[in-house]
């Protein structure tokens, strides 16, 4: 399947993505920060791609994108949602589902606290926390590490120390450029968003939510408190339980692409035929009201 790549204006300032254009369904996927689009290559040339329309954008400030015209507002978790919907409204996307790695997935559960267009949430290294810092504490391990990620200027050693944690060992030479091209802005003005309770509340909004919604971690994940998602209270959760992959760190989806893959496609269609069920739902509906 081809992957065709362009650039869509915002009032954000200009987004890379890369389509696939074809498939019965969209998916739309959000890196993490200091990423790129790149890092969902083994989705997007994937058997994935013959039944769904594989989406993957770089957020503002990464990769092909520009770096933000206003970073004190696009750099903030609302900001990053506005403008992916600013990009799903150009592709014609009124409702799909979104794969959110890290940071994505937080702007993803944005997006599906703030409106109606998002159909389901698979979440890669994600803790859907409350908001501040009490609420960062519970879903997060404290360490100098976790630092980094609202450290403004990287250092090369910086560089390195963070595309270690983020791939552990099976890093692409390409990560460790996406890595220092980022703009250092958004991780100091993001932390201090989601730190001030900012947006949604992320855990609440997952718990009512009424659509899937997927955890897919790793075993090694050297950031997040696997026993938090124990205590969450999810209605739709996939498969019944928060998965944990063995022999993964941070990024499963590239670490272990094939059984991820294969885990992506079973949520991909628990999504569709939830839709399907709704439209069967109000279409009852309708009926019954013409009726009177």
């Amino acid at each position: 399947m081809d992957v065709f790549h362009c650039t869509i204006d915002t009032s954000h300032g200009a987004v890379g993505i890369s389509d696939t254009i074809d498939g019965a369904a969209p998916l739309v996927m959000i890196h993490g920060s200091g990423s790129s689009r790149t890092v969902f290559s083994r989705q997007l040339h994937s058997h994935l791609s013959r039944n769904w329309r594989l989406i993957a954008l770089d957020l503002p400030g990464h990769g092909e994108s520009s770096d933000a015209r206003d970073p004190q507002s696009t750099y903030t978790v609302t900001g990053l949602a506005d403008c992916i919907g600013e990009v799903a409204a150009r592709l014609g996307l009124h409702r799909f589902p979104v794969l959110g790695w890290s940071l994505g997935g937080h702007v993803a559960i944005e997006m599906a606290g703030s409106g109606n267009s998002i159909s389901g949430l698979m979440l890669c290294g994600t803790p859907p926390v409350p908001s501040g810092l009490l609420g960062m504490l519970r879903g997060f391990h404290p360490s100098f590490d976790i630092l980094l990620a609202s450290k403004e200027n990287f250092t090369s050693r910086d560089v390195e120390r963070f595309q270690s944690l983020c791939f552990g060992d099976t890093s692409n030479p390409s990560f460790r450029d996406a890595i220092a091209r980022a703009d250092g802005r958004l991780r100091s003005v993001f932390s201090r968003a989601m730190l001030r309770g900012q947006g949604v509340d992320q855990r609440r909004t997952v718990e009512q939510a009424d659509i899937p919604i997927a955890f897919v971690n790793g075993f090694h994940d050297p950031f997040v408190k696997l026993s938090y998602f124990s205590g969450l209270n999810i209605q739709l959760l996939f498969e019944g339980k928060a998965h944990v992959m063995e022999g993964a760190g941070h990024a499963p989806f590239w670490e272990k692409p094939e059984s991820f893959n294969s885990m992506l496609d079973r949520f991909l269609n628990t999504v569709a035929a939830h839709e399907a069920n709704i439209d069967l739902k109000n279409h009852h509906f309708l009926s019954n009201r013409s009726v009177f």
